[in-house]
C-alpha cells in the first residue's frame, strides 16, 4: 500500500461557465480550452502507441521470444515521451546480472526507469490484479512478490535471484512503497535477501528525481503533484500530471557495490539507502 496523503485532493473541479437566464452556457475558450484538450491528447497518444505496440510485442514474442527482449524497453521508453517526459542521466548503469535498487515516487518511474534499462521491475502482488497495468506489467516478466507473508519471503527471493542468475537484471524499489518525494524512506533489508543467493552479483544503487516542470525547478509543492501515494485512483492521477506540461526526470546511477562486501542485509540495505539519498538530495538542489 502506497503511503497516506495528507490534506490535498487530487480531483480539480471545474464550474461550467453560466450565462443569462435560458441561455446554452458557451464553450470553453482559449486557455481554458488547451487546459482541457492538452492532458486528453497526451493521454490519447499514450494509449494510441499503446495499442500500436503491445500488439506487436505479443506478435513477435509468440514467433521468437528472445527477439522480443528488446520491445518493452522501447515501449516503456516512448510511453515516457508520449507523457511529455525527457529523461537524463548520470553516470553509468551497468548490465548482466544486476540488482538496481532505487527510490520510489510514482507509477511515472516505471516507465522512466524501464525505457532505460533492460530490467525486469519486482512489485506487489496487487499489481497483478490490476487489469491494464498488469497486462503491461506481464510484458515486461515482472517479478511479483506478497509482502505481506513472511513466510512466502524465501520463495520469492529465490524466483528474483533464479532471473538475476541467468544473466537478467532486476529493478527493486526497497522502499516498499511510493512516497510523497520530500525524502527517501529506509529500505527494507528483507527485500535484498536475493542479493545473497547468487554469486557475483552486482547491486547499483540508482537514484530518480522529477527536477523540473515546465524549465522550472520542482518545489515541494510540485513534487507532491507527481508523487502517486495514499489511495489515488491511477487514472485520474494520469490526467493530473499530463496536465503539468513537460516534466524533466534525472536518473543518478551510482557507483555498483557486491552483497559479500557488507557484514548483513541491513548493513547493505543502510548503504544503498544512503547513496540513494544524498543522489536525491543533489539531483533536487541541481548538484548532480
Amino acid at each position: 500500500m502506497r503511503a497516506a496523503r495528507k490534506g490535498r485532493s487530487r480531483h480539480h473541479a471545474a464550474g461550467a461557465p453560466s450565462g443569462p437566464a435560458g441561455s446554452v452556457a458557451a464553450l470553453p475558450q482559449g486557455p481554458g480550452l488547451r487546459h482541457a484538450v492538452g492532458p486528453a491528447r497526451t493521454v490519447a497518444g499514450a494509449l494510441a502507441m499503446t495499442g500500436t505496440l503491445v500488439p506487436a510485442f505479443l506478435a513477435v514474442r509468440a514467433v521468437h521470444r528472445p527477439a522480443s527482449a528488446h520491445l518493452p524497453r522501447l515501449y516503456l521508453g516512448g510511453l515516457a515521451r508520449a507523457l511529455g517526459i525527457a529523461t537524463i542521466t548520470h553516470g553509468e548503469a551497468i548490465s548482466g546480472r544486476v540488482l538496481y535498487v532505487a527510490n520510489h515516487l510514482s507509477w511515472l518511474d516505471i516507465p522512466v526507469l524501464g525505457g532505460r534499462l533492460q530490467a525486469s521491475f519486482v512489485a506487489k502482488r496487487e499489481v497483478a490484479e490490476m487489469g491494464l497495468i498488469s497486462r503491461l506489467a506481464g510484458l515486461g516478466q515482472t517479478l511479483y512478490v506478497d509482502r505481506g507473508k513472511r513466510h512466502d519471503s524465501r520463495a520469492q527471493a529465490s524466483e528474483i535471484a533464479g532471473r538475476l542468475a541467468a544473466g537478467g537484471n532486476v529493478i527493486l524499489f526497497p522502499e516498499g512503497t511510493s512516497n510523497d518525494g520530500i525524502r527517501v524512506l529506509p529500505f527494507k533489508s528483507s527485500l535484498f535477501a536475493a542479493a545473497g543467493l547468487v554469486e557475483g552479483l552486482r547491486i547499483q544503487p540508482v537514484t530518480i528525481a522529477y527536477t523540473q516542470v515546465n524549465g522550472m525547478p520542482v518545489t515541494r509543492n510540485r513534487v507532491l503533484d507527481i508523487a502517486w501515494i495514499g489511495d489515488m485512483e491511477l487514472a485520474p492521477h494520469v490526467f493530473d500530471v499530463a496536465r503539468l506540461g513537460r516534466i524533466r526526470a534525472e536518473l543518478l546511477f551510482h557507483e555498483p557495490v557486491e552483497a559479500s562486501a557488507f557484514a548483513s542485509r541491513k548493513a547493505l540495505a543502510s548503504h544503498c539507502h544512503a547513496v540513494v539519498s544524498r543522489g536525491y538530495e543533489a539531483l533536487m538542489r541541481g548538484l548532480a
